[in-house]
């Protein structure tokens, strides 16, 4: 049987002030502030802002772009290049995660670096900054490996988006280029061109879903009824085609391509 309890002392609040009501916001704990947009998050682990490269052969808009990304608490500039062989050799003394190029540029063209970059260093994610809404500039810069094509006109509005949407692994288009995409497919299909549906062959899908379900590959094998060799023959073709480094990044591709469910 519980004790029974013996009541405190009954004090009096000094004269002129209100007691307390249990359970009062004067009691209650605050509220944890709202964080704003891009902020890092709360809580004891270590934030790290995207690090970035960014190359253009013009000092001055270098200097405007720097105070756009700067501004952010996600984002930093760590390098700053002014054609594209300075910036091949800073990407491999800065570490960047985000390297940020204009097009046209003395030297080496941003597109040229962009080629190097993606082959020396797959896990750096690009975007091309340029003044010119070009097509081939833009199809251009998609086979060279860059998640997106930002134009200097509005760079201030939609520069930040675009290295977010770079880093979250999305790719980012201005309208103009949305329209361009569109445009090109429909022009291959009246001409009667190949438009592949697919990117993987519908054996490669197989054993994509067999690997982001966990399977080995001797299991894959096995289920297949194909040899180890090539299961992982078809692994490796499938991160070539990709553009990824290991099984997770597949794993990945096959939720969002919905082959598995998260």
């Amino acid at each position: 049987m519980n004790p029974t309890p013996v009541n405190p002392p009954r004090t009096h609040p000094p004269e002129g002030q209100a007691p307390h009501a249990a359970g009062s916001a004067a009691s209650a704990p605050h509220p944890s502030t709202p964080q704003p947009a891009g902020a890092p998050p709360e809580g004891p682990q270590k934030f790290h802002p995207t690090r970035i490269l960014l190359a253009d052969d013009h000092a001055l808009v270098r200097r405007g772009v720097r105070l756009i990304l700067d501004g952010e608490p996600d984002l930093q500039v760590v390098a700053e290049a002014g054609d594209g062989a300075e910036a091949l050799a800073l990407a491999r003394t800065s570490s960047p995660d985000l390297a940020i190029l204009d097009v046209a540029m003395p030297r080496m063209t941003g597109l040229q670096a962009a080629r190097e970059l993606s082959a020396l260093h797959p896990g750096l994610r690009i975007l091309m900054l340029t003044m010119y809404d070009n097509e081939q500039y833009f199809f251009e810069a998609l086979k060279a490996g860059a998640s997106g094509y930002v134009l200097k006109s509005v760079a201030d509005r939609d520069l930040v988006e675009a290295c977010r949407s770079a880093m979250r692994g999305e790719p980012f288009l201005y309208p103009g280029a949305v329209t361009a995409l569109i445009r090109n497919y429909l022009d291959r299909v009246r001409h009667g061109e190949d438009v592949p549906e697919k990117v993987l062959t519908a054996r490669e899908e197989e054993v994509l879903k067999l690997i982001a379900e966990g399977h080995s590959s001797k299991e894959i094998a096995e289920t297949l009824v194909i040899s180890v060799k090539t299961v992982e023959r078809h692994r490796a073709n499938m991160l070539h085609k990709l553009g990824m480094r290991d099984r997770l990044e597949l794993t990945r591709y096959a939720i969002r391509v919905g082959l598995i469910e998260p």
